[in-house]
């Protein structure tokens, strides 16, 4: 827990206060014309250089000296750090300095250059301070980071005995959530309490912030449902809330509710709804969500248009992404990288390649995104030589130099096309700390080219790193059950219940009349689940006659034949599917989204599905995109 404790030696050595106190006082100010030579030096030692030219007949500094007015007039058109100083030192001559709205006025200004050692020292001399004082230096710590500051005139301000109030109480509580320092948000929660301001607007949003940002979703939830009255700004951070902490279907419900509520939404909320609509990925919520922002007129900027480039992607549209596109007046690097990397995701290389060179054609460079965004490209289009060469020209022709995330791409793209010793290769050549993303790459690799030696090595460096990761156990799990090392599973296995680690569930989700339906293997709970489980049966049936035969292989039990042909045939993706079948029109597209890599049996399955049933299916994994019609999948060989 942090002590709100603030020391003047930490942050401003005591020496050079000293030194400086002939700034705030008019006395001295006054008597500077009698100073040695050695005050000029004093001052350029100190970075603190007034500037007051004495003469032997000095003009008044300003027409009407002593109406404070001025002062603040001057000030408020000052433009650099030397004429708020040089104000400051005429407002010392003038007498000006006890005048509180002059004060508070300089303290900002040395606030907002972030000259927080002067602006202290001012404080500190100030014999009078209201509210605004103390939201100004409040302000002035959290802009520069100093949260430490921050708590320490907070308390100060509590000893004090002054009230906190709206507008100095969300300084602090910023900085606990800008700190994440959850204990120390909920002591300053109880001061917003015992003062009776929790019921306040802008506290009561602040401390929503404050919990959602420390990843207390239901305590933030709590603050939003118990505030009197919520403006915008609020109803933006719950819902961007839920979006980050996972939860993209409770942001869009809220989405609703402010419709219902006829809370009209800014630009930034609209992102926000936008950017939890892609999260969740539901077309037809996409749908309603565009169909308010054309009604509303909202103008396709950047920061919307990209957004909604991403939306569409992730709902499995990449013809409506590229129609935000192209519609788009104005695109910047972030743009361009977003579209080539829907491309990416959906399985069209060659269409993200040209995104590439229409973007050169329009003189926007790329910067390391947009790498990132090409060579994932390459790597799921079966791309090689492409990737060797945009990867090569980062450094050569941008002078941009690979990260972590270029090398994960580039053993991605490596491995997936079985080239295991160069990735290995490349891997061991790195000089940079290499992550988990980049040894989970690898193992896929292995995963997928049954090289199960290599396979340990990139499992035990991602055990090291995150050994509470149950995804990497099962991983190298899946590795030695597809060699059939039954032994060895068994071991994995041990280990993870040792530890008490549990596989992550795989869940399907899929959208039908606006609402969203989850079904998991072997899945029983539908109301509907007895036409689920018939339909599927039928559709088993056809499809073997198309010459659809089950890949036990991807049962990574030691079971019977049989015994895995009937666990394959209730996995997840096949029940949405059919459901889809059951509850939709013949001429609707079935678009799926799994929180797991779709296993390459379902793949094949969905495959034939599409060819027998004329259906198109939209399947939106934990790698990539889908797009199965009459037979073919967009990703080819490289799912």
């Amino acid at each position: 827990m942090l002590k709100l404790k603030l020391s003047s030696k930490q942050h401003f050595p005591l020496a050079t206060h000293e030194k400086l106190r002939f700034f705030c006082s008019a006395s001295t100010a006054a008597s500077m014309a009698d100073t040695d030579s050695t005050t000029p030096k004093l001052m350029e030692q100190n970075s603190i250089n007034p500037q007051i030219h004495i003469q032997q007949k000095p003009d008044p500094p300003f027409s009407r000296p002593l109406d404070p007015q001025h002062f603040v007039s001057a000030l408020l058109h000052s433009k650099s750090i030397s004429q708020v100083k040089e104000i400051h030192g005429k407002v010392v001559v003038n007498g000006m300095l006890q005048n509180l709205v002059v004060a508070n006025k300089l303290l900002y200004l040395y606030a907002q250059h972030r000259a927080l050692s002067t602006a202290y020292l001012l404080f500190c001399d100030m014999k009078e301070r209201n509210s605004v004082t103390w939201s100004v230096i409040l302000g002035g710590f959290s802009k520069v980071g100093d949260f430490i500051g921050s708590f320490g005139i907070f308390r100060k301000l509590i000893q004090c005995g002054v009230r906190p109030d709206n507008y100095n109480l969300p300084f602090v509580i910023r900085a606990c959530r800008d700190m994440a320092e959850i204990t120390s948000g909920k002591i300053v929660h109880g001061v917003v309490v015992r003062y009776g301001l929790e019921l306040n607007r802008f506290v009561g949003a602040a401390l929503v912030d404050m919990y959602a940002k420390c990843g207390e979703i239901e305590d933030a939830r709590k603050m939003f449902d118990d505030m009197p009255s919520r403006d915008l700004v609020t109803w933006t951070v719950m819902v961007r809330a839920y979006a980050e902490c996972g939860n993209p279907y409770e942001s869009l419900f809220l989405f609703d509710l402010m419709m219902e509520g006829s809370v009209v939404l800014d630009k930034f909320a609209m992102v926000t709804v936008v950017s939890a609509c892609a999260k969740l990925g539901a077309m037809n919520k996409a749908t309603l969500v565009h169909d308010y922002l054309c009604k509303n007129k909202f103008s396709l900027d950047v920061v919307l248009g990209t957004a909604m480039i991403d939306m569409y992607s992730k709902c499995g549209c990449i013809e409506s992404a590229n129609d935000v596109f192209v519609r788009m007046k104005e695109k910047n690097v972030v743009s361009w990288s977003t579209m080539i990397a829907a491309y990416g995701y959906h399985g069209h290389g060659r269409e993200a390649l040209d995104t590439f060179d229409m973007m050169l054609s329009s003189g926007t460079l790329p910067n390391a995104i947009t790498f990132v965004s090409l060579l994932y490209a390459c790597s799921h289009s079966g791309l090689i030589e492409e990737g060797v060469r945009f990867f090569a020209s980062m450094w050569d022709e941008y002078s941009l130099r690979p990260d972590v995330k270029h090398y994960t791409c580039m053993v991605d793209l490596l491995g997936r096309a079985g080239r295991l010793d160069e990735a290995f290769e490349l891997v061991e050549s790195m000089t940079m700390k290499k992550d988990e993303g980049l040894w989970c790459a690898l193992l896929g690799a292995c995963r997928i080219h049954g090289h199960v030696e290599m396979a340990e090595r990139a499992a035990n460096s991602l055990i090291q790193l995150q050994p509470h990761n149950p995804g990497h156990y099962v991983l190298l799990s899946n590795v030695y059950a597809k060699a059939g090392r039954w032994k060895d599973v068994a071991k994995i296995r041990n280990l993870m219940t040792q530890s008490r680690l549990k596989k992550v569930p795989g869940w399907t989700w899929i959208e039908v009349d606006n609402k969203i339906y989850q079904f998991s293997s072997g899945d029983e709970t539908h109301p509907r689940s007895k036409e689920i489980y018939g339909m599927l049966k039928n559709l088993n049936e056809k499809l073997v006659q198309a010459g659809y035969v089950p890949d036990t292989s991807f049962v990574l039990q030691d079971v019977d034949e049989e015994v895995k042909v009937r666990i394959l045939s209730a996995h997840s993706e096949k029940l949405a599917i059919a459901f889809a079948l059951v509850a939709t029109p013949s001429e609707t597209p079935i678009r799926l989204t799994k929180n797991l890599r779709i296993c390459g049996d379902c793949h094949t399955f969905s495959k034939f599905v599409s060819a027998v049933t004329q259906r198109v299916i939209v399947v939106r994994d934990a790698n990539r995109f889908h797009h199965f019609k009459e037979g073919v999948c967009s990703c080819g060989d490289y799912w």
